[in-house]
């Protein structure tokens, strides 16, 4: 019973940074923007995150910083696809190879220093419950607000009016244009609002999950959160499940080694990628399915000329 509440709460922490991730990038391509910049934007938001903690002591000061640095990012990624019309897809793996080469030369004295450990938030009285307490009630604050922010932004694209423009200009940017909105500002809008979730991310890896900087320490999560979103057909509560569906599978192989499974360490590190290659499989087996839900002008370019 102790090993499996310690492995459904290391699954919710290990889930969180991947959620904060993918819910940006939904953002994103809910507006029809495709952000392929997202693991050297979590890689920036990390390593300077990690630089504002230790200086600080501060997490939420941490945050922040993450927050606002991919937002930059994603302001300038913005500008060359929005405005300049560069290719989405080209555009966003260059930001990726800047980010993650900047964060390894910003990162240089950062190496080898450690965080201290924050502490988690215990619910009260709940906290104290045996087996749910341990797996579900003594976490970092973190890992309850985006569980918050997931069922927000179900309400936010369907019951508000400002989640519905956004999904316009996602499926018709034409119409919304047409209608007097304006298109390449919301988009830039959804852009930054995105990169600062995706920030949170990376500065939630470096400050909280794993308290140090490590080069290249996001491990291929940025491409595992733009996964997400197309397993979860663009809908806010399936990425928070495909988020620690993916991190269970992650640390099932620190699960197999603490209960004596004899199980090669490289096969079970290879776990989470061969879980999002075959997840990915699966979903493209039925291509009509995906377009029902997917933003029908998602990578494509607007001017208001066309």
């Amino acid at each position: 019973m102790d090993m499996t509440a310690s492995l459904i709460a290391t699954t919710l922490s290990a889930g969180t940074p991947l959620a904060l991730a993918a819910l940006g990038l939904l953002i994103n391509e809910k507006s029809g923007v495709v952000n392929l910049g997202a693991e050297g934007m979590m890689l920036m938001a990390a390593v300077v995150g990690f630089a504002v903690a230790l200086s600080t002591g501060n997490q939420w000061l941490a945050f922040a910083a993450g927050a606002v640095t991919a937002a930059l990012l994603a302001g300038a990624l913005g500008v060359l696809v929005i405005w300049l019309n560069t290719n989405q897809y080209a555009t966003g793996l260059a930001l990726t190879l800047f980010g993650a080469g900047l964060s390894a030369f910003i990162g240089i004295d950062y190496v080898g220093k450690t965080l201290p450990n924050f502490t988690a938030w215990n619910i009260p009285g709940l906290s104290q419950l045996p087996f749910f307490g341990p797996a579900l009630f003594r976490h970092h604050l973190m890992v309850y607000l985006t569980i918050v922010l997931a069922f927000g932004l179900v309400w936010f694209f369907d019951r508000t009016r400002a989640g519905l423009v956004l999904r316009a200009v996602g499926e018709s940017p034409e119409s919304a244009h047409a209608l007097g909105y304006p298109v390449r500002r919301i988009r830039l809008l959804a852009l930054m609002a995105g990169g600062a979730l995706v920030g949170v991310a990376g500065a939630y890896l470096s400050v909280i999950y794993t308290p140090l900087w490590v080069q290249g320490m996001t491990a291929g999560r940025g491409w595992i959160a733009l996964a997400l979103t197309t397993f979860a057909t663009w809908r806010p509560a399936r990425v928070l499940l495909g988020a620690y569906l993916f991190g269970g599978v992650t640390m099932l192989q620190f699960f197999f080694q603490g209960s004596g499974v004899q199980v090669p360490a490289q096969l079970l590190s290879m776990l989470p990628y061969v879980a999002t290659i075959v997840v990915l499989a699966l979903m493209s087996r039925n291509p009509q399915w995906i377009r029902l839900h997917m933003p029908t002008s998602i990578g494509k370019p607007f001017t208001p000329e066309s």
